[in-house]
């Protein structure tokens, strides 16, 4: 059985270096997925004291400020990267760079960051991913990304970049981890598996509110590209078998039902094969848990190559 990919439509200088004997300062936050500081006045903590300014140009509205490193003598550059010849054994762990999330839209959005800590050479040394939240039509939040502590043998960290910038309204975003949307439904997306070109991402169904939920069916999708805007020319099937058998058979919907405290999942499969043609790519997927249900963006990033296809798999109960 077929179903229509879109079932609603989309909403749319430098500064001297201050020299540094080591850094013990007290950072705006520490390293993790959730940060948002709108009232911090220009990443002035760890960056002025103990950083040295950065002139990035910045990337999706995203900037960073400046670079912090334990116990350096950099000489100041306008460049994204500092000197870490001085620096002795494994400092890593106090590594840090503050940045600059301004939103130029109309609407409230919230952001998911991927920083990318580097060597001299320019290899990537390790990525951490911040989301800073409910950023409002105008306004310009200000935070701290670490690089956390580092294996042994990792080359010294000398500059950072953001690498990828993800942004959805901030009224569909997936619920912060621990809390629970007034719906008591919380949907998030895996990270997937990929083997030999088949692909599988998990959307999970959590009943983290105070009654029982039933859920039946499949979960109802949007594909939605980096603006936002309906993606065209994809059949969203109910199941897998047309996609492959690799991913197990199908198995029709049955009503899940979900105390509190316990979860659901479906999954999305697809192949990434690329043939004549231009190759789909999705980075975004609304998804309802069923009809009348909110709506939540997720960001899989569905690589579809020129299948046109996307298989998915209906709700079951999750193993604990």
């Amino acid at each position: 059985m077929r179903r229509p990919a879109n079932l609603r439509p989309a909403s749319a200088a430098t500064v001297p270096f201050l020299s540094a004997l080591a850094v013990t300062a007290v950072l705006l936050t520490a390293c993790g997925t959730e940060h948002a500081d709108a009232g911090s006045t220009g990443a002035e903590a760890a960056a002025s004291q103990h950083g040295t300014r950065i002139d990035d140009p910045g990337k999706d509205g995203v900037r960073i400020t400046s670079l912090t490193l334990p116990s350096a003598s950099p000489s100041p550059t306008r460049s994204y990267s500092v000197s870490a010849d001085s620096l002795g054994p494994n400092p890593d762990s106090e590594v840090s760079a503050t940045y600059e999330v301004t939103n130029e839209g109309t609407e409230a959005l919230t952001y998911s960051v991927v920083f990318t800590f580097m060597s001299g050479d320019g290899g990537a040394v390790t990525n951490q991913t911040e989301t800073v939240r409910d950023v409002g039509p105008g306004q310009t939040v200000r935070g701290t990304v670490r690089a956390g502590e580092l294996p042994p043998g990792a080359p010294r960290v000398a500059q950072v970049k953001v690498l990828g910038v993800t942004k959805v309204p901030a009224g569909e975003a997936p619920a912060e981890p621990g809390t629970c949307p007034a719906s008591g439904i919380r949907i998030s997306a895996d990270q997937g598996d990929a083997a030999m070109g088949l692909r599988v991402v998990g959307l999970h169904l959590d009943n983290c509110g105070t009654r029982a939920y039933t859920v039946e069916g499949y979960p109802l999708l949007e594909l939605l590209d980096g603006g936002l805007k309906p993606v065209d020319g994809v059949d969203i099937l109910d199941g897998s078998g047309e996609i492959s058998t690799g991913a197990g058979p199908d198995e029709p919907p049955r009503p899940v039902a979900l105390q509190p405290g316990e979860s659901a999942i479906a999954s999305l499969v697809w192949r990434n094969t690329t043939e004549s043609g231009t190759p789909v790519d999705v980075p975004h997927v609304r998804v309802r848990a069923e009809e009348g249900a909110d709506p939540v963006i997720v960001t899989p990033h569905l690589d579809l190559g020129t299948t046109g296809k996307l298989g998915v798999r209906p709700w079951k109960k999750a193993e604990r």
